[in-house]
C-alpha cells in the first residue's frame, strides 16, 4: 500500500515536470496566473463535499493536488522551495502541534487540543491570535474562524443560551434602529453586529453557519427552478403571476422534498 502510494505521487511529480518542460501553457503559469483557479477548485471541492458526491471529491481533490505541485515546481525553479521542503513542513509542524500524540502531554477531549494548538502556534511567533485568519476569507467564514480563534484561549460565551440571548438583543438592536430610521450606516452595523452573533451561535449548536447558508441556497435554487418549470409548462407569465399563485408551485416543490 505504502509502496503504491510512493509510485502514484512520483508518477504526478514525474508528469508536473514533463509538462512544466513542454507543454506551453504549462509553461506559462506563475504563483501569482495560478491563484485565482486555486480558488476555484477550492470552491468546487466545497461544494462536492456539500452534495456528498465522494466521486466529485476524489476528482477536485486531484485538481487540488495539482496545484499543489504544480506551485512547489515553480518555487523550485525560482530556488526558493521545493515539494520535499513542503512536505518536511508541514510533517515537523504536525508533530510539533500534536504533543498528545508525540510527546508526554495529555489531553481529556477535543477541545483541549484546539487550547494547546493556539498556544503552540504564539509560541512559534504568530504575534497575535487572530493573525492567523486570512483577510481575505469571506466575510461569514471570517466571523466563524475569528469567534473560533477567540475561544482556543478561553475567550467565548459558556452557554448556549448566553449566545442565544444576544443574538435576541442584536435582533432587538435592528429592529430599533429600523423603526427610527437610523442612518444606513448605523443600520448597517447593527445587521452586522446581528449577523455576528448568530454566526456565534451557530458554534454552540454545531452547525457550520457557512455550510448551512449554502445548503438553503441550493434548496432555493431547486424549488424557484421548479416553480419555473411549471410556470413555462402552463403557458404562464411568471412576471404576470400573484404571489398566491407561484405559492402554489412553491409548495408542491417543497411537499416533494419533504417526502424524500
Amino acid at each position: 500500500m505504502e509502496n503504491s502510494r510512493l509510485k502514484a505521487f512520483g508518477h504526478l511529480l514525474d508528469i508536473m515536470d514533463e509538462l512544466r518542460a513542454k507543454c506551453p501553457w504549462d509553461k506559462k503559469q506563475t504563483i501569482e496566473s495560478l491563484r485565482h483557479l486555486t480558488i476555484e477548485e477550492t470552491y468546487e471541492l466545497a461544494d462536492a463535499i456539500l452534495e456528498e458526491d465522494m466521486d466529485e471529491i476524489k476528482k477536485e481533490l486531484g485538481d487540488l493536488m495539482l496545484h499543489i505541485v504544480f506551485y512547489a515546481k515553480i518555487a523550485e525553479e525560482k530556488q526558493a522551495f521545493d515539494i520535499q521542503d513542503v512536505l518536511e513542513g508541514i510533517n515537523e509542524k504536525l508533530i510539533n502541534r500534536h504533543p498528545h500524540i508525540y510527546g508526554d502531554v495529555k489531553v481529556k477531549d477535543d477541545e483541549e487540543v484546539k487550547e494547546n494548538w493556539e498556544k503552540i502556534k504564539m509560541k512559534e511567533g504568530k504575534k497575535t491570535v487572530l493573525s492567523g485568519v486570512p483577510a481575505s476569507l469571506p466575510a461569514m467564514v471570517k466571523a466563524y474562524r475569528i469567534q473560533d480563534k477567540a475561544r482556543g484561549v478561553g475567550f467565548d460565551w459558556e452557554k448556549p443560551h448566553q449566545v442565544w440571548d444576544k443574538v435576541q438583543e442584536e435582533l432587538n438592536e435592528l429592529k430599533q434602529e429600523v423603526e427610527k430610521q437610523a442612518s444606513p450606516q448605523k443600520i448597517e452595523e447593527e445587521f452586522g453586529d446581528l449577523l455576528f452573533a448568530l454566526i456565534n451561535y451557530a458554534r454552540f449548536i454545531d452547525v457550520n453557519p457557512e455550510n448551512a447558508l449554502e445548503r438553503t441556497n441550493k434548496k432555493f435554487i431547486r424549488r424557484f427552478n421548479y416553480l419555473e418549470e411549471k410556470t413555462n409548462a402552463a403557458n404562464r407569465d411568471m412576471h404576470k403571476m400573484s404571489l398566491d399563485e407561484m405559492d402554489v408551485f412553491w409548495n408542491e416543490a417543497k411537499g416533494m422534498e419533504e417526502k424524500k
